[in-house]
């Protein structure tokens, strides 16, 4: 069975909001104003050498066809080459190579993708996708690489949830200029 791995880069007040830039959000890019360092960069390396494929909401996912076929290296490689699943009712011809649309219901579609699949199937950006899944316990792991910045405004990780989904830190270090990387997994019940 597959593991659904969230990723993503988060400021201190939960802001997830356009790290790489790209948007129309008054900070985007803010990633890119802190160094995440030579761990962070190897850090971020070995989670896509072990991604089996991604996951991904209709907005990432048309930022990842647009940026990732046109670089090069072992990062994009790995990007062009992996299965890819989008969330979407309204993405009719993706382009990007390997790219499966899920229409229908996405808890039980990412459900039967588990199944089906092996390995972490790794889900970047995609905060409405990540709401769901953190809501219908779909997460096996939450990674964080929280930079040392309040933004103040843009769209938060976390949203509203139906009850408490507890969580138990798995690791912590910090990298870089102070960029602090905290691995989650459910902790289960009680």
């Amino acid at each position: 069975m597959a593991r659904i791995v969230i990723t993503e880069f988060v400021s201190l007040d939960g802001v997830i909001e356009a790290p790489g830039g790209d948007e129309d959000f008054t900070d985007a890019g803010w990633t890119f104003e802190i160094s995440r360092g030579e761990d962070g960069d190897k850090f971020k390396m070995d989670e896509a050498r072990e991604a089996e494929a991604l996951l991904l909401g209709r907005v990432t996912y048309e930022g990842f066809a647009r940026a990732w076929p046109t670089r090069t290296g072992e990062f994009a490689d790995k990007f062009n080459n992996m299965p890819t699943y989008v969330v979407s009712s309204t993405l009719k011809n993706p382009q990007w190579k390997n790219t499966t649309v899920l229409r229908a219901d996405v808890v039980g579609e990412v459900s039967m993708l588990r199944q089906a699949r092996g390995g972490d199937i790794v889900v970047n950006g995609s905060r409405q996708l990540d709401q769901t899944l953190i809501e219908h316990d779909l997460v096996d792991e939450l990674r964080l690489m929280v930079f040392p910045v309040i933004l103040g405004s843009g769209k938060r990780l976390f949203g509203k949830t139906s009850g408490k989904k507890r969580l138990r830190l798995e690791s912590a270090r910090t990298v870089g200029d102070g960029v602090a990387i905290l691995i989650y997994r459910p902790a289960g019940t009680a």
